[in-house]
C-alpha cells in the first residue's frame, strides 16, 4: 500500500476508549493531540480513568467538547505524587504549549515593583522581573504608570536617591535632584547615614502601610521648626506632608478592611471574557489591570475563572487573600497549590455582603466596561484589517502584522525595531529590537541594516518554529521604505526561502508628507490610497509606532553610550577608581594621556593598579 493509499488515523471517542485499558486511577495530567500530534488540549484530573471514560462517552458533550473529542487521534500521560502536583504540572503545560481547546491567558507580562536597595544609601527605584537583587520588594503595582507616579510622589517626601549605585559613587557635586529637593545628595555628604537611615525606614513604613505616625512625625517636626522660627525648614516639611497626601489621594479607594489581596473579577459575552484584577497591598490599592483569556462561547465562569488563576500565579506570588466574584470548580485544590506556591496559606473567598463584596462589584463593573470597549475596538479593527487585504490583494486578512523600522544618527547606535499587530491591536509583548551588528556595515546604509534585522528575525523563526504552528509566523510585513528597502528584504527572504510572506513597502511619497504615502510590493508599480481612506490611517498608525518603538530603543542605546568611558573596560577599577581619576585629571581623554608617575600619585589607586591604566592605553594606541 503507498503512502497516499494508506487509511485515515482513526479519532474520536472509540480512539480515547483504547486508553482506558492501561489506565488507573492516579492523579494526573492528560494531553489530547490530533491527527499531526499537535496538542489540542491539556487537562488534570484526581482519577486518570474516571476522567478519561468522561471524554470515552459518544455522546453528551458541549459543542467545544464534541469538536475537541472528534479531532482526538492520540493521548498521553502522566501521573503525580497529588492532585496539587497535576494542577501546577497542567498549567505549565498549558503555558508552554499553548493548546486551541485550553483557556488561555494571552498575557504574561511581569507586574512592576518598588525596589529599596541594600546599600550603605539606598536608592529606591522600580523594578521588573525576577527579584534577584538583594533589598525590600513593594508591590506589585497594576502598570509601570502607576508605579512612576508613586515614586515621583516618594521622593518629594522621603528624598531617597534614585542615581546607580556607579553614579552615586562617581559624583563631586550635588545633580538637580538635591536642587529641586527630590533628594538628601548623600552622595556628597550633604546628609548622614543615620539621618539618611531614618528616611529610608520612613519610605519602608510608608509602603508597608504604615504611613499614620510618619504624617505624625512630620507634623510635629514642623511645629518644633515653625516654634523655632525655622521657617524655611518648616515649609519644606509642610511640603513633604502635603505630598504624602496626594500619594495616598492618588492611589484611588483604599478599603479599610482589606489589607493584602488581588480582587479578581470576571465578565463573560459571546464567548469572549474579560477579568479585572485589583491589586491591594498595604491597605492601599495599587492599581488595576484587565486581562482577555481566550475562551469559547459554551466556557462557563467556574472554568475560566480558575483556568485564569491557574496560569495567571504561574510566574506570579499571590497574595495572602483572593477574593473572586464567582467560585471556581476547585476552590480548595487552587487554595492549596497557591498557599505551596507562597510558602503561607493563601485564602480564596467569593464574599456576598460587605466592603469586600463591594470591591467585587467594582472590580465586575470595570471588566463589563473593559470588554465592551474590546468588542468594539476589535469590531473596527476587524474591517480595517479586511480593507487592508482588500487594497493589497492578500489572501485574507491578515491575523499577524509585522512592521520593520530603523533608527540612528549617521549610523551610530542603529538599532532595528519590530512592532506586531492583529485583531486585538498592537501586541506589545511580542515587540522586539535589533541592535545592528555588522561590523562591515557602511554608516547610514539603512537597506543593509534591513537585510540584518530580517534575517536575524526569520533565522530565529526558522529554527524556533519551522512548522509554523505557534502562531508567531507574520502574514504580512510592513516595511518602512520605499522599492530599495523592499528589494533589500526580499532578497534575504530568497536566501532563506521563505517567499510565501507578502510584504509592503510604505514611502512618504513626493512631498514626504502624511496622506501622500506611496505603497510599493515585489513585481507590481507603486500605488496610493485615497487620501481620507480609514486604511490608509491605519497604515500610518502602524508605521508611526514602529518609528516610536524604533526612536526609543536608538535613545536607550544612545544615553548608555554617552554614560560610558574607556576606563569602564580597563580591568580592577571599579566605580570608587573611576571616581577618584576622573577627580583627580577632569577627564578620560586626560586619564589615556597621563604619565606612570601621575597615575600613580592619584589617591587610592595603587602602583599596580596605576600600571594596569597606563598599558591599556598604551598598548591600544
Amino acid at each position: 500500500m503507498t503512502q497516499t493509499d494508506q487509511p485515515p488515523a482513526r479519532t474520536g471517542h472509540e480512539v480515547i476508549r483504547d486508553y482506558l485499558r492501561t489506565l488507573d486511577g492516579s492523579p494526573g495530567v492528560y494531553r489530547m493531540l490530533d491527527a499531526q500530534s499537535r496538542v489540542l488540549y491539556v487537562g488534570k484530573a484526581r482519577n486518570l480513568r474516571a476522567r478519561v471514560s468522561s471524554y470515552a462517552r459518544p455522546t453528551g458533550h458541549t459543542p467545544r467538547i464534541a469538536r475537541m473529542i472528534h479531532e482526538t487521534a492520540s493521548m498521553m500521560f502522566l501521573t503525580t505524587s497529588t492532585e496539587t502536583e497535576a494542577l501546577l504540572l497542567e498549567q505549565n503545560l498549558i503555558k508552554h504549549l499553548k493548546p486551541r481547546y485550553n483557556v488561555l491567558l494571552r498575557d504574561d507580562k511581569s507586574f512592576p515593583n518598588i525596589l529599596v536597595t541594600a546599600h550603605d544609601f539606598p536608592m529606591i527605584r522600580k523594578h521588573r522581573g525576577a527579584k534577584r537583587e538583594k533589598g525590600s520588594y513593594y508591590g506589585p503595582f497594576a502598570s509601570a504608570g502607576a508605579v512612576n507616579r508613586t515614586l515621583a510622589q516618594l521622593q518629594r517626601v522621603f528624598q531617597l536617591r534614585n542615581c546607580s549605585d556607579a553614579m552615586f559613587e562617581s559624583r563631586t557635586r550635588p545633580c538637580l535632584q538635591y536642587q529641586i529637593k527630590r533628594c538628601t545628595a548623600p552622595c556628597v555628604g550633604k546628609i548622614g547615614p543615620e539621618e539618611y537611615a531614618a528616611q529610608v525606614r520612613d519610605a519602608r513604613l510608608y509602603l508597608s502601610g504604615r504611613s499614620t505616625g510618619i504624617q505624625e512625625k512630620l507634623a510635629a517636626e514642623m511645629a518644633a521648626a515653625s516654634e523655632a522660627m525655622a521657617y524655611e525648614r518648616a515649609a519644606a516639611l509642610r511640603d513633604r506632608i502635603k505630598a504624602l497626601t496626594q500619594v495616598q489621594t492618588a492611589q484611588g479607594i483604599n478599603p479599610r478592611t482589606v489589607t493584602e489581596a488581588d480582587i479578581v473579577a470576571l465578565h463573560l459575552d459571546q464567548g469572549q471574557a474579560c477579568v479585572q484584577v485589583f491589586f491591594i497591598r498595604a491597605g492601599q490599592n495599587w492599581g488595576n489591570r484587565d486581562f482577555y483569556p481566550r475562551v469559547g462561547a459554551d466556557v462557563d465562569a467556574a472554568e475560566a475563572l480558575e483556568a485564569f488563576l491557574g496560569q495567571f500565579y504561574d510566574t506570579r506570588e499571590p497574595p495572602r487573600a483572593v477574593i473572586l466574584s464567582h467560585g471556581i470548580e476547585n476552590p480548595d485544590l487552587m487554595q492549596a497549590a497557591l498557599s505551596q506556591k507562597l510558602g503561607r496559606k493563601v485564602t480564596l473567598s467569593v464574599p456576598q455582603r460587605g466592603e469586600k463584596a463591594e470591591l467585587v462589584e467594582a472590580a465586575r463593573r470595570n471588566a463589563r466596561e473593559s470588554l465592551a470597549r474590546k468588542m468594539s475596538e476589535t469590531a473596527t479593527q476587524n474591517k480595517l484589517l479586511k480593507g487592508l487585504a482588500e487594497a493589497f490583494d492578500l489572501a485574507g486578512p491578515p491575523q499577524r502584522i509585522e512592521v520593520y523600522d530603523n533608527s540612528h544618527i549617521q549610523g551610530t547606535n542603529a538599532v532595528g525595531a519590530m512592532i506586531v499587530a492583529g485583531p486585538e491591536g498592537f501586541y506589545k509583548a511580542h515587540y522586539r529590537k535589533f541592535n545592528i551588528k555588522g561590523d562591515d556595515l557602511t554608516p547610514g546604509d539603512d537597506f543593509a541594516m534591513m537585510k540584518e534585522v530580517l534575517s536575524r528575525r526569520f533565522k530565529r523563526l526558522l529554527k524556533e518554529d519551522p512548522d509554523r504552528t505557534q502562531g508567531h509566523w507574520p502574514d504580512l510585513l510592513l516595511i518602512d521604505g520605499g522599492a530599495g528597502q523592499v528589494s533589500a528584504v526580499a532578497e534575504i527572504m530568497r536566501e532563506m526561502g521563505v517567499e510565501d510572506i507578502p510584504m509592503v513597502g510604505i514611502a512618504k511619497g513626493v512631498d514626504r508628507d502624511h496622506g501622500k504615502e506611496e505603497f510599493h510590493r515585489i513585481g507590481k508599480p507603486p500605488m496610493a490610497l485615497r487620501h481620507n481612506d480609514p486604511v490608509l490611517y491605519f497604515i500610518q498608525r502602524l508605521r508611526d509606532e514602529a518609528h516610536r518603538f524604533a526612536i526609543g530603543a536608538h535613545r536607550a542605546r544612545r544615553t548608555r553610550s554617552i554614560a560610558a568611558t574607556p576606563l569602564d573596560e580597563v580591568p580592577g577599577v571599579g566605580a570608587a577608581r573611576k571616581r577618584a581619576l576622573l577627580a583627580h585629571f577632569g577627564s578620560a581623554k586626560a586619564v589615556s594621556r597621563a604619565g606612570l608617575a601621575d597615575l600613580k600619585a592619584v589617591e587610592g589607586v595603587s602602583d599596580a593598579l596605576a600600571q594596569k591604566v597606563y598599558d591599556f592605553f598604551h598598548e591600544r594606541g
